[in-house]
């Protein structure tokens, strides 16, 4: 099984809480994600990280585990959203840099949560009434440019373990 970790997820608290999200619905067969989160009450959580790989969750949604403390159902949504994006592999290491930077220019220059996973790929929380256009300008710049690939966490739905 291969672990996809978050190492400095947004909503780092004392009292965090670490569950799996199966990622073999969305087509990682093998590949399971850490998810943070914080206790909602009444076995609730609250997603307290930007989901890398798993789709139809974001920050701030309420979900159910199960037994296993794998992520079972979403039970509340936040109304926030996860834009990714993913730097070819052959992308060189100084291209990839200055892409890099200009997109995390735009993210805090936005004001918005992000995580990074590794060099080549990120994700940002788009909370209600955000306005991410110069995210979306310099994301559209890498993709135009054959150096990356997008898309938005909610274009599947969640899918639980099987």
């Amino acid at each position: 099984m291969q672990f996809v970790v978050h190492e400095h997820p947004v909503g780092r608290a004392a009292t965090n809480y670490i569950a799996r999200a199966d990622l073999a619905p969305f087509g990682l067969e093998g590949q399971v994600e850490q998810l943070w989160l914080t206790p909602a009450g009444e076995g609730r959580y609250r997603v307290a990280c930007v989901p890398f790989f798993t789709y139809g969750i974001a920050l701030g949604d309420t979900v159910l585990l199960d037994g296993d403390d794998y992520v079972s159902q979403v039970v509340g949504v936040s109304r926030h959203r996860v834009l990714r994006l993913l730097f070819t592999p052959d992308l060189p290491a100084a291209d990839l840099r200055r892409a890099a930077d200009l997109v995390t220019t735009e993210v805090l220059a936005a004001g918005l949560p992000s995580e990074w996973s590794g060099e080549r790929f990120v994700a940002v929380d788009v909370p209600p009434g955000a306005a991410p256009s110069g995210v979306f300008a310099a994301m559209e710049a890498a993709v135009a440019a054959g150096h990356a690939f997008w898309e938005w966490a909610d274009a599947e739905p969640f899918a639980g373990r099987s």
